[in-house]
């Protein structure tokens, strides 16, 4: 039975969704419906003021998920290769090996992209960095302004899917599964995306080399034993230290915060190894961690009053009840919630929609017999689509604010469509073969 305030639940719902479309920062726009709506339930009867001394439970409750602690760990280790330099070797490095190949630039830019996604989790930080780094060079030596920035978005992006993606971390403590399977969940999916973008790039090259031309040979300076030693240098390190933090957690040597703390601790030695690792780098580093991880706990924070105030109003039993009648029972719900969570994802960041749809699905997954799982990693793959989605993708908008002015606008948003099409494709592969996520988890079990 339903509270009788449903209605009430709607309008805070509508209301909420409304201030952060428009701008509001999504912290206030909790807190401040929750304490409106709170205050209209209790002059309503919907529920009296006890309900408050459930809220030390609901924050300590959360702020006590030792699961948290990685967020910083692998923030820091992100941005420690972004600003050391130790991600502009690498693409340099790997774009100087991939180069002779007819869309060998694009196709570097896709492993360098897979790589950083596996350093720094973090979509803008690796978005910008290739923008900054890959695409004048590309421009430079004939590449199609579309299939450039294209390839740029799309690889940047798989920052959201593959381990140790923050947004897996913010999702494990919402959906109540580990992080590590999630991370063991979607590392077959994010090297499926991977895969299907490094085979677009070549097939375009090989059919058409005007749009992907190779780097010139009088541009490829390093060969022979000085390329060689160029790779063992700037390549080899990242691939041990990244290898070493995925691979301690898949073997359950280490829990993910610990894995994040011997990343980070990694990452500061490689930039010491480079001749890099200055106080400038550390304060930029540590600045940039701040930020993120003081925005996710702020958002955590206020998020645990919205949803109780939504709660005792009837929204999530009315929501659940509504989820779990949709018609098609099952698979009805999986189309709904990927077309819901793409449509939000296209304006909302992803620690919008973690905190907001996500605990609003959860409960009629549970009833439906859905593996979370599975449907975690789906949504994540749903997010890359949404993320890269013109005409207001964030990545688009991360790439356009460091693209060099001979890039129109509008050559960066027709770039994505063929990407977003593979997104697509993976979206329904792992739709329909569930292994593709649970493999690795089953086999860990």
């Amino acid at each position: 039975m339903g509270s009788g305030f449903e209605w009430v639940a709607i309008i805070m719902f509508v209301l909420f969704l409304f201030l952060i479309l428009s701008g509001y920062p999504v912290a206030f726009s909790f807190a401040g419906t929750a304490i409106v709506f709170g205050a209209i339930g209790l002059a309503l009867g919907a529920f009296d003021l006890n309900i408050l001394r459930l809220l030390p439970n609901r924050w300590f409750g959360s702020m006590s998920d030792f699961t948290l602690l990685a967020i910083p760990f692998f923030v820091f280790m992100g941005a420690i290769f972004e600003k050391s330099g130790l991600a502009e070797r690498l693409l340099e490095t790997i774009g100087l090996l991939m180069g002779p190949l007819p869309g060998g630039l694009a196709l570097a830019v896709v492993i360098v992209g897979t790589l950083l996604a596996a350093a720094t989790g973090v979509v803008a930080a690796t978005v910008i960095v290739m923008g900054l780094l890959a695409l004048p060079i590309m421009v430079r030596y004939g590449y199609n302004n579309k299939l450039s920035t294209g390839v740029i978005v799309a690889s940047g992006t798989l920052a959201q899917l593959i381990p140790p993606s923050l947004v897996l971390v913010v999702l494990s403590q919402q959906v109540g599964v580990s992080v590590g399977k999630l991370f063991l969940g979607a590392l077959i999916p994010g090297l499926i995306l991977a895969g299907l973008y490094a085979v677009y790039v070549l097939v375009v090259g090989f059919l058409r080399p005007s749009l992907a031309p190779p780097i010139p040979k009088e541009a490829r300076t390093l060969k022979g034993w000085a390329l060689a030693r160029r790779t063992l240098v700037a390549v080899v390190p990242p691939l041990i230290l990244i290898f070493a933090v995925l691979g301690s957690i898949f073997t359950g040597l280490a829990t993910p915060t610990e894995a994040g703390a011997v990343g980070a601790f990694g990452a500061c030695v490689l930039a010491a190894f480079n001749r890099n690792f200055t106080w400038k780098v550390i304060t930029q580093a540590a600045r940039s961690t701040a930020n993120i991880t003081s925005l996710v706990l702020m958002i955590l924070f206020c998020s645990n009053l919205f949803s109780l105030v939504f709660d005792n109003l009837g929204g999530q039993q009315f929501a659940t009840q509504l989820l779990t009648n949709i018609p098609g029972g099952y698979w009805g719900f999986i189309i709904v919630a990927n077309i819901a969570i793409f449509l939000l994802g296209i304006n909302l960041e992803f620690l919008e929609i973690s905190f907001i749809a996500l605990p609003i699905f959860i409960p009629a997954a549970i009833l439906l017999n859905v593996d979370l799982i599975w449907f975690t990693v789906m949504m994540a793959i749903n997010l890359n689509m949404a993320f890269i989605s013109p005409p207001v993708g964030f990545s688009l908008f991360y790439l356009q604010s460091v693209a060099p002015p001979e890039v129109p606008t509008l050559d960066i948003h027709k770039g994505a469509l063929p990407f977003m099409g593979l997104q697509a494709v993976a979206l329904i592969i792992v739709m329909l073969i569930p292994a593709t996520v649970l493999w690795l988890v089953n086999l860990s079990s």
